[in-house]
């Protein structure tokens, strides 16, 4: 049958697919819309299945908060190329997405992907976006944070985002404090908040290392265990939130500069994403 321009057009309206896909689509569903999306999201499969192997470093990074900020997420969502990361549709969708996790309280990102954005779901939305962008598109990263009060930090270019954890606020503002240590966290990349945080296995690895760098500087053997402690405590104050050195002080850790803002702020937990 004969699949006018017009026709064409309302599909393009609706699917925001390009002309000819659309007059593909229309021509095998003779002429059928709902079939013809069916066959754009269909598409959207193969292209998704396509660029399986294809690396998304680029992308944006969401963050919301509840209203008395005791709770917030973080989603990364990524693309291939920068371009389709500014896009307006592609924020949007990230955006949506964001939403509708917040909104059902979903525990993991295997479950945002299974929630409901209008009619789709979120994984049905992603793979319908790669069809009309031709580029991969997914969720890297979706991270949940709870505390006394959380505060959110996006760096510059939404390519990387904080979420950090305090307590003892007794009523204290610590939206500034908390992102003052968002910034320190996106800058210094903390492995841990402070040394009780800090897993076995890197422990005894930093012991290794330090062993090792004792031998081959020609140290006393008797005293190689003890050089390595201190090698230990030096990755400790370098690595781990609360001991760091304040980047916009450094005369202060990140534990004094809390304690300044409020006598007992501290940090119990914090979530960094970022995307490349």
């Amino acid at each position: 049958m004969a699949i006018t321009a017009q026709e064409v057009n309302k599909l393009r309206q609706m699917t925001g697919a390009g002309m000819m896909d659309c007059k593909k689509a229309l021509t095998e569903a003779e002429g059928d819309f709902d079939k013809a999306i069916d066959i754009l999201r269909k598409k959207g499969q193969k292209v998704s299945a396509s660029r399986a192997d294809r690396e998304t470093t680029e992308g944006s990074v969401f963050v919301r908060t509840n209203a008395d900020n005791t709770e917030g997420i973080l989603v990364a969502l990524n693309c291939e190329t920068d371009f389709v990361g500014k896009n307006e549709e592609f924020l949007a969708l990230g955006q949506s997405i964001l939403d509708v996790a917040f909104e059902n309280d979903a525990p993991t990102k295997e479950d945002v992907l299974k929630l409901k954005v209008g009619s789709l779901t979120v994984e049905e939305k992603i793979t319908e976006m790669v069809g009309k962008i031709g580029e991969k598109i997914e969720i890297s990263e979706y991270v949940r944070l709870k505390g006394e009060a959380v505060v959110p930090y996006i760096h510059a270019g939404n390519k990387l985002g904080v979420l950090v954890a305090l307590k003892n606020v007794n009523g204290t503002d610590v939206q500034e404090a908390g992102k003052d240590v968002g910034m320190q966290i996106a800058a210094m990349n903390p492995v841990a908040v402070d040394q009780d945080g800090v897993d076995q296995e890197t422990i005894n690895k930093e012991i290794e290392i330090g062993k090792e760098q004792a031998l081959a500087e020609g140290k006393p053997e008797n005293i190689i265990d003890k050089i390595a402690q201190g090698k230990l405590q030096k990755f400790f104050k370098d690595n781990t939130l609360l001991n760091q050195a304040f980047v916009k002080d450094n005369s202060l850790t990140i534990a004094k500069y809390l304690d300044s803002v409020h006598s007992g702020l501290t940090v119990t937990e914090f979530k960094r994403v970022s995307i490349g």
